[in-house]
């Protein structure tokens, strides 16, 4: 028999706030005038859910270094203007977070100053605040499991009684490797079939996450 769930475990981008589409725009743009092009589906495969170091080792070994730090400045730049323009929380999201009783958190491939903006564009920030990890507080990203197990050391529970939600196929990856379990979020742009794999419990409504948890 499993653990009780005693923590939630939130990843940031395309769970809490509805960023990818904003993020997959951006990198598609990059790609057309720096000499990678890339579909967004490719974006998709290759970026969602990686650590901005990961990203631009990709951009790196495709383009070179010095094209890599071009991109990164501009998606930097172009990301926080459309986010500023356009963000929202994810569909649900609000209705989901007011119906979990179960202590969260937020550990997420974005940086602290990345998700101070988002979650704070959003109204989210203060919610969260003073439970929120950054891959760049661990030695490896998503998908190997020390963000999350990072997480959970830091809140004082055992991996085994986490749950993670995540929209992206590295983010269950790491869930697994955790050995925590995963709920993957395919109302994003990851298609459910990403998602899909052992303790993993895909929806596609996060309004139906509370009901979902108590049930596990």
């Amino acid at each position: 028999m499993s653990n009780p769930i005693e923590l939630v475990i939130f990843d940031c981008d395309g769970v809490l706030v509805d960023s990818e589409r904003i993020a997959v725009r951006v990198q598609t743009a990059l790609g057309a005038e720096l000499g990678w092009a890339l579909t967004e589906d490719e974006v998709v495969d290759r970026f969602i859910g990686r650590s901005h170091a990961s990203i631009r080792e990709q951009v790196a070994d495709r383009l070179g270094a010095e094209t890599a730090a071009i991109w990164s400045e501009r998606f930097e730049r172009l990301h926080r203007e459309a986010v500023d323009s356009a963000l929202a929380p994810v569909d649900g999201l609000p209705d989901a977070l007011a119906g979990i009783a179960l202590p969260t958190c937020v550990a997420s491939s974005g940086s602290h100053d990345k998700m101070r903006h988002t979650l704070g564009r959003t109204g989210l920030y203060e919610h969260f605040a003073g439970r929120i990890f950054s891959a760049t507080e661990v030695d490896r990203g998503k998908p190997a499991p020390d963000l999350f197990l990072h997480a959970a050391r830091r809140m004082g529970v055992d991996p085994a009684a986490c749950a993670v939600v995540e929209d992206s196929r590295p983010g269950v990856l790491a869930a697994r490797a955790a050995g925590m379990r995963a709920f993957g979020y395919a109302g994003g742009l990851t298609p459910a079939e990403r998602l899909e794999g052992p303790g993993t419990t895909v929806f596609h409504d996060m309004r139906k996450l509370p009901v979902l948890l108590a049930e596990h």
